[in-house]
Formats: C-alpha cells, sequence, structure tokens
C-alpha cells in the first residue's frame, strides 16, 4: 500500500468532532474532488476517489447531519492506472440543503459549482483543520517510497503534491496552510494546477496537522534510515578512498625500490633505508600506520614517509 493511500485511510479511522468539523470536512473535499454533471434533466454533484473506505465515512456524516431520508448513489467506473475509482453522487435537488452548507453550488443564476471557499467555515482551528483533512483526501498524492532496509534499496525524494483544475483554490489552499507554517509552491502541469510540498519537516508538519499521527512516525523513522544509510555510504566511501590511496602509494614505493635494487642495489642504501625498503618489500598491502608498528627501528610516521620520499628520489634519479 502506498504511502499517500496508507495516510488517508488512517485519517479515516478518526471520526469528525462537532458538525461544524464535519461541514467544513465535506467542504474540503466537494472543493477538491468534486464535479456537476446533469443526468437527463437533473443535475448532480459528484466526488470521485481510489479511497473505498471514504464512502461510509461520507454516509455516516451525512446520515449524522441530515438524517436517513436521503440517498446517495455509488457507482465504480473509473479505471485510472489500474486504480479503481468510485464516484459517489448526489442529487442536487435532493441534497440542496448539505451543497449549500458546504458552499459548492450557486443557485442565483442557474446552477453553477462554487471554487471560492467558504470563509466562515474556516474561522476556528479545528474546522479549518477538517477541511485541510478533505482537501488532502480529494486530491493529494505523494511520491514517497520507504525504504525495505538501513543498508539497501534506493527511495525516492519527499515528494507530496495536490492537484486540481482550479488555481484560485490552490491559491486559497496555500494560504491556509501558510498560516500554519507551511510553505509550498504552485505550478502549471498539463492544463492542471499543483501545490507542492518537497521539504520533509513540511510534509510531517502537514500529517500532524490533519491527525495522521502514525504516518508521520513512519515518515519520522524513515528518515532516520536513510540518514543511517547515508553515514554508512559515506564511511564505506571514505575507507575505499583511503585503501586505494594506501594501495597506490604502495605501489610506487615498491616500483621504485626494484628500479633500486635492479642497478645499484640495496646495499648501496644507508642502513635506516634499506631497512624502510625491506619492510615495504615485506608488507606492500600494509598503510604507513602498520609499518611504524612493524619497523624495527623507532620510526614515527612523518619519518616513515619522509624515508620513502628519499626511496623515490633515488629511483627518479637513476630513471634519469
Amino acid at each position: 500500500m502506498s504511502f499517500s493511500r496508507q495516510s488517508k485511510i488512517e485519517i479515516l479511522k478518526t471520526p469528525m468532532e462537532d458538525d461544524t468539523s464535519s461541514i467544513a470536512f465535506l467542504s474540503g473535499l466537494f472543493h477538491s474532488c468534486g464535479e456537476i454533471g446533469k443526468n437527463g434533466n437533473k443535475f448532480f454533484v459528484s466526488i470521485v476517489s481510489d479511497i473505498q473506505e471514504l464512502f461510509p465515512y461520507v454516509k455516516n456524516i451525512i446520515k449524522k447531519l441530515y438524517g436517513n431520508n436521503v440517498e446517495e448513489e455509488i457507482s465504480e467506473n473509473y479505471l485510472i492506472n489500474k486504480n479503481t475509482f468510485y464516484e459517489m453522487r448526489f442529487d442536487v435537488e435532493t441534497f440542496q440543503e448539505l451543497l449549500l452548507d458546504v458552499g459548492v453550488i450557486d443557485f442565483s443564476n442557474g446552477i453553477s459549482f462554487v471554487f471560492e471557499l467558504n470563509k466562515s467555515l474556516l474561522s476556528e482551528d479545528v474546522p479549518c483543520r477538517a477541511f485541510i483533512k478533505g482537501i488532502y483526501i480529494g486530491c493529494s498524492t505523494s511520491s514517497i517510497k520507504f525504504s525495505e532496509g538501513a543498508l539497501k534499496t534506493e527511495s525516492t525524494g519527499y515528494h507530496l503534491e495536490f492537484v486540481s483544475k482550479n488555481h484560485e483554490f490552490l491559491l486559497e489552499f496555500s494560504s491556509i496552510l501558510a498560516n500554519y507554517n507551511i510553505i509550498g509552491k504552485i505550478f502549471e502541469r498539463k492544463g492542471d494546477f499543483v501545490y507542492y510540498l518537497k521539504d520533509v519537516n513540511a510534509i510531517t508538519d502537514l500529517l500532524a496537522l490533519i491527525g495522521a499521527n502514525e504516518s508521520v512516525l513512519a515518515l519520522s523513522n524513515e528518515l532516520v534510515t536513510r540518514e543511517l544509510r547515508n553515514k554508512v555510504n559515506r564511511q564505506v566511501n571514505c575507507i575505499n578512498a583511503n585503501i586505494n590511496k594506501t594501495v597506490e602509494a604502495s605501489m610506487k614505493q615498491v616500483e621504485a625500490i626494484n628500479t633500486i635494487i635492479s642497478t645499484i642495489g640495496l646495499e648501496s642504501l644507508t642502513e635506516d633505508l634499506k631497512e624502510v625498503a625491506l619492510l615495504r618489500l615485506a608488507n606492500q598491502e600494509e598503510s604507513l600506520d602498520e609499518l611504524v608498528k612493524l619497523s624495527t627501528i623507532k620510526l614515527t610516521k612523518s619519518g616513515l614517509n619522509h624515508r620513502f620520499r628519499k626511496l623515490l628520489k633515488i629511483a627518479k634519479e637513476l630513471e634519469e
């Protein structure tokens, strides 16, 4: 199950706190994934979503607010990228009170869909959070994929976005989130408008704001896992770089010593240089630190390195 779907289902496990929050939630839902249509002479407003758990949740809210005398129509006639999308239809005449309460229908000049948000529903914190929940479930997607282990499996970056046909709606939504210090950006893509967050802290703040605490914990654990994996990778790269450096230096030193042996011989060297040359030939894969420990004469790492430079200089002069 994707992170986006999992977080939405988590939100739907918690009932709305009061009637105002319920209406605010439905308003966010209708504004983010609602459509107006016509069947014969009757107008309807529909909610389209691939989250099947959403529809019994909505039905319970409607039953609580408006009683049992209304029935909505649900169909599953959408199939996009192997995902089944469900459509819940609300007849405008039957659900007129509901659609007016959530602020998505205007009857002043015929029947039209209202994109402007009802500010009166958002004047208090709890209903405002419920409104954001509705929008999150209605039109959010994410590309966040979790690692399978601390040291394996590459994962994507942190990306959460909200897609809408209406630019003004996303501008108002971004302004609402800005009041909670959650800042994103808006751009246009293939005729749609996209509000997106790429900062992991902003994403976790948003999830915490709408009560998806399990998702916040999962995302925080993923962040720790990625940081651990990156740290281990940096350490391994550093170790490999040091090994390569040691091997390269050792090969140059051995080559220089062999040049000396094949020309003037080791006997021509001073005792300390001869000692260092034999030490290197016997321990070609060891680092300077290890050679210092193996040496029978008292040498520091700096002193040992100085003698190797002398051997390299002698070999170079012999070659020339």
